[in-house]
């Protein structure tokens, strides 16, 4: 099947191309890019007013399957990523059972084959059942299909154990992402340390509980001259430390959330259990310092953590609620509308961190980029599309988001995958 996509602002940060073109796919490729293409037997799509980006890619998703169907599936997942303008999404291994071994991978990738609408990337466990003492068959898991390692929404505490990892993973040339908490100190908390939780009487998590494991993870990858990703990054000093370990050539990068960008921990007055994530929304103080930190270039990636729960779940008093929001619906628009739209980033600069680095970071030679002999992976964006957070309209099965009833400027309004258009679906 053909597509020849038409008089669309081609945005592409690879190749620092920002013009308007025709785009030409062919068997799940790119074929031709050029400013006017004519092509027999293809589908029209005008883009005339509308932004063509190489295909958004989520490092950092929870699809919650096997083991937590009620909350989400890969079938689910996928068709949230897809209405939210990701062509790939990689689905972290805290499922159950974890990621710790061929037979989960295999199984995701099945699952995903027959049913995702994108593209399903498997994170691998680090260590044996997420329980930080005995790292996993890595090499095992890589020829099975996983395409990075992380013990997400935990920590290797062991750092024998985290050493021995990153050695691995380097042998592999495999990416670690690390969820950075020391567990002592975290243990217990509901919401980030400081005035508010004190005002509310909530436990807190102080920010140190990241920023220790954060340089742990700098001195370590130093050491070893290898890689290490950090995970959602919340707090003002991880975010001096990331930058400062760059400085000196420390082969270290970082993705944060637009929540962790939106909204601090004067939110939570209310209470409100979908504001409940982990690490926790800091203070204005670390928002700020997140923006600056994306601003110039010490945070690589853009992600959305999406953490499906039952309503049920979420009911619960706020001290018994399970951490984590859902954001595969919501990300895009967030970030354009109070990113992009307000000139704090350029459009260049968001689809550089929402698609080209984490194709990068991922090696995935044949996305991220928009250019002939390339994936047919695109998502085509409105920047003045006007729309309203519907948690009950998600594709999603998680409603955990604290930002309905929102009114933002700018949405996805087109997702092809291998060149079939799988958003707007079907009626």
């Amino acid at each position: 099947m053909k597509i020849l996509i038409k008089n669309g602002r081609v945005v592409d940060p690879k190749s620092a191309v920002d013009e308007t073109l025709d785009i030409l796919i062919d068997g799940g490729r790119i074929a031709d890019i050029k400013p006017s293409i004519k092509a027999r037997d293809a589908t029209v799509i005008d883009a005339a007013r509308l932004v063509v980006a190489p295909g958004f890619i989520d490092m950092h998703a929870h699809l919650r399957e096997p083991g937590q169907t009620s909350k989400e599936t890969i079938e689910t997942g996928a068709r949230a990523a897809a209405r939210g303008g990701f062509t790939s999404v990689c689905a972290m291994p805290n499922t159950k059972p974890a990621n710790d071994e061929r037979a989960v991978t295999e199984f995701i990738l099945a699952q995903a084959a027959k049913k995702a609408v994108v593209n399903v990337y498997p994170i691998g466990a680090l260590t044996k059942g997420l329980l930080g003492w005995e790292v996993t068959d890595m090499a095992d898991l890589v020829a099975a299909g996983a395409i990075a390692f992380s013990d997400d929404g935990r920590c290797v505490q062991d750092n024998r154990v985290m050493r021995r990892a990153l050695e691995t993973a380097k042998s592999l040339g495999a990416l670690v992402i690390d969820h950075c908490e020391d567990r002592p100190l975290w243990e217990g908390g509901v919401m980030h340390e400081g005035p508010a939780s004190r005002r509310l009487g909530l436990p807190g998590i102080p920010a140190a509980a990241e920023e220790i494991m954060v340089a742990r993870d700098i001195i370590l990858a130093e050491a070893l001259e290898t890689r290490v990703h950090i995970a959602h990054l919340s707090t003002k000093g991880a975010a001096h430390f990331v930058r400062e370990a760059k400085s000196r050539g420390v082969r270290i990068s970082a993705e944060v959330t637009p929540h962790h960008l939106l909204l601090d921990d004067g939110d939570l007055e209310k209470r409100e259990t979908s504001l409940k994530v982990n690490p926790p929304l800091r203070s204005a103080e670390d928002v700020r310092a997140l923006i600056a930190a994306v601003k110039d270039g010490t945070v690589d990636v853009f992600v959305t953590d999406h953490a499906p729960h039952t309503t049920k779940e979420k009911d619960a008093p706020i001290e018994k609620a399970p951490f984590g929001m859902v954001g595969l619906e919501t990300a895009v628009s967030l970030l354009l509308d109070r990113l992009v739209n307000k000139n704090i980033i350029s459009i260049m600069r968001f689809i550089e961190m929402i698609s080209t680095k984490p194709a990068q970071l991922l090696s995935l030679q044949a996305k991220g980029r928009i250019a002939v002999g390339a994936d047919a992976d695109l998502t085509i964006l409105n920047l003045h599309q006007n729309v309203v957070v519907d948690a009950g309209a998600f594709a999603s099965k998680g409603r955990n988001s604290p930002f309905h009833g929102w009114k933002l400027k700018g949405a996805p309004v087109m997702t092809i995958v291998g060149g079939r258009v799988v958003y707007p679906f079907p009626s």
